[in-house]
C-alpha cells in the first residue's frame, strides 16, 4: 500500500465563550473555506483527503473539550450548548461568515444544531455517517436491534465506562500502535481494510490519548439530545450512509434524508468510519455539496 504524503495541519489555540481553551487547527489551505465539525473525541486525521496538498479547500476544526490538546473547563461543561459555542469561536477566530461544514458521527448532531440556531452561519452541510441528533437511539439498529433498547444499552455502557474508563486509562493510552496492530483493526472489520494502514495509525494514535472516562462523559453530554427538528433547514445538505455501521444506521440517515427537501443521499460499502476508509469519496462529495452552495 502506498504511504500517504505528510499531512498538512497546524494546530493553534483559540478561546471559547466560557474561557475554555481549545485546540483548532488548519490545512491552511487555498480554496472555498470549511469548518470540520469531527466525531466525538477524534482529531483532524480522520479527514487524510482535507490534509493532502492539493484539496482546494481551507478547512478549519477544533478538537473536543479535553482532547487532543484543548483544556477541560474548569466546571466541568461539556453539553450541546458549549459545542455549538465552541464551533462559533473557532468561526470568529479564522474569520469565517457563512461557511459549508463537513460533520461526521456526532459532529453531524453539532453542525445541524449549529443550523438551525444560526443559520447565518451555515451554508450548506456534509453529514457523513451521523444524523442530527437523538444519537444513541440509531446505535446498533443494523443489528435489528430496538432503538429504546439500544439507547438503554448505549448509555448504560457510557455510564459505566465513567468510571472503569480510570481503570482502563493506563491501558489504552499505552497501546503500541504500529503498522501490525493497525492492520489488525482493519482486518477485524471494525474498520474496513480499505482505510490506508499510515493514515489510520495516525488517527488511531492521537485518538487514543484521550482518557476514556472524559471520553465517556463527553458521549453522554449529547445522549439526551432528541432529533433536530429539520423543518426549517434551508440549504444544501448531503447525507454519505454507511452500510456496515453499526453505530449510525444507513435506513436513519435515509429517514433524514427524506426531511431534508432537496437533499443528496448516497450510501457506500464502509463501516462508521467512512472520512479515513474512502477520503476521496468524501473530499469529492464535499466540493459537489460546495458547488451547489455556489
Amino acid at each position: 500500500m502506498t504511504t500517504p504524503t505528510a499531512a498538512l495541519v497546524r494546530y493553534y489555540d483559540v478561546a471559547s465563550a466560557d474561557g475554555t481553551r481549545l485546540r483548532a487547527w488548519t490545512n491552511d489551505g487555498d480554496g472555498p473555506a470549511v469548518l470540520v465539525s469531527n466525531g466525538l473525541g477524534t482529531n483532524p486525521h480522520a479527514w487524510p483527503s482535507l490534509l493532502r496538498a492539493g484539496s482546494g479547500v481551507r478547512v478549519v476544526g477544533w478538537n473536543h473539550r479535553g482532547t487532543g490538546g484543548s483544556a477541560r473547563p474548569d466546571d466541568g461543561r461539556v453539553d450541546l450548548d458549549s459545542l455549538v459555542e465552541d464551533a462559533l469561536a473557532v468561526m470568529d477566530d479564522a474569520g469565517m461568515g457563512r461557511v459549508v461544514v463537513a460533520s461526521w458521527s456526532t459532529g453531524v448532531t453539532v453542525a445541524f444544531e449549529l443550523a438551525t440556531r444560526h443559520p447565518d452561519r451555515v451554508a450548506g452541510i456534509l453529514a457523513v455517517a451521523g444524523v442530527p441528533g437523538n444519537t444513541f437511539s440509531t446505535m446498533l439498529s443494523p443489528l435489528r436491534v430496538p432503538p429504546v433498547l439500544g439507547r438503554t444499552l448505549m448509555v448504560g455502557l457510557a455510564r459505566s465506562a465513567t468510571v472503569t474508563g480510570h481503570a482502563l486509562a493506563p491501558v489504552t493510552r499505552k497501546l503500541p500502535w504500529t503498522n501490525l496492530t493497525t492492520d489488525l483493526v482493519r482486518w477485524s472489520h471494525l474498520i474496513s481494510p480499505a482505510a490506508d494502514t499510515a493514515e489510520l495509525r495516525t488517527l488511531l494514535q492521537e485518538f487514543f490519548t484521550t482518557h476514556p472516562a472524559w471520553y465517556a462523559k463527553l458521549a453522554l453530554s449529547v445522549a439526551e439530545h432528541e432529533r433536530v427538528s429539520l423543518s426549517d433547514v434551508d440549504v444544501p445538505v448531503t447525507f454519505v450512509a454507511a452500510r456496515w455501521d453499526v453505530f449510525t444506521g444507513a435506513r436513519d440517515m435515509l429517514t433524514a434524508s427524506q426531511r431534508v427537501k432537496g437533499s443528496r443521499y448516497r450510501e457506500v460499502n464502509a463501516t462508521h468510519f467512512v472520512p479515513v476508509e474512502h477520503p476521496d469519496l468524501v473530499l469529492h462529495e464535499l466540493k459537489e455539496l460546495l458547488a451547489r452552495v455556489g
